[in-house]
């Protein structure tokens, strides 16, 4: 049981996936500082300034448009970048990979494949009681 998790935990998607949350997660606060920093003020500069700026009052609730706004921006920037930095990068090589320009992933050799076969039937028979090792013919072990 403990040898499934840890070859889960080490396939490379599973690390590949843990760093792409973890710059995501970081590219979006570098937005969002950004956002609140800049575009937040000069929305409510454009809006007519003072302490009620970007937004408007109905029966004393205060609807915060500029906070809006800016979430707005902040998610149109952090999409466009993600878009332009990792989509269309992984798009045009996955092309080209179908045009036969670049080579794909490596297929197993038969060795690899062999040695995967070997293994699953060890696994296997270990399973069934420990002494179905022996229906492996010698020469094949």
């Amino acid at each position: 049981m403990l040898k499934g998790f840890k070859d889960f935990l080490l396939r490379g998607n599973i690390v590949d996936l843990a760093v792409a949350v973890v710059v995501g997660a970081a590219f979006t606060a570098l937005v969002t500082a950004f956002t609140n920093a800049f575009l937040k003020p000069l929305i409510q500069l454009f809006s007519g300034g003072g302490e009620f700026a970007g937004t408007f009052i109905v029966n004393d609730v205060v609807f915060d448009y500029a906070s809006f706004i800016n979430a707005l921006i902040t998610f149109v920037l952090t999409a466009a970048v993600i878009y332009f930095l990792v989509v269309m990068p992984l798009k045009y090589v996955e092309e080209r990979r179908r045009r036969g320009e670049e080579e794909g992933p490596a297929d197993p050799t038969d060795v690899e494949l062999l040695t995967e076969i070997r293994d699953l039937l060890r696994e296997q028979s270990g399973r069934a009681g420990g002494a179905g090792t022996d229906r492996i013919p010698q020469q094949d072990r």
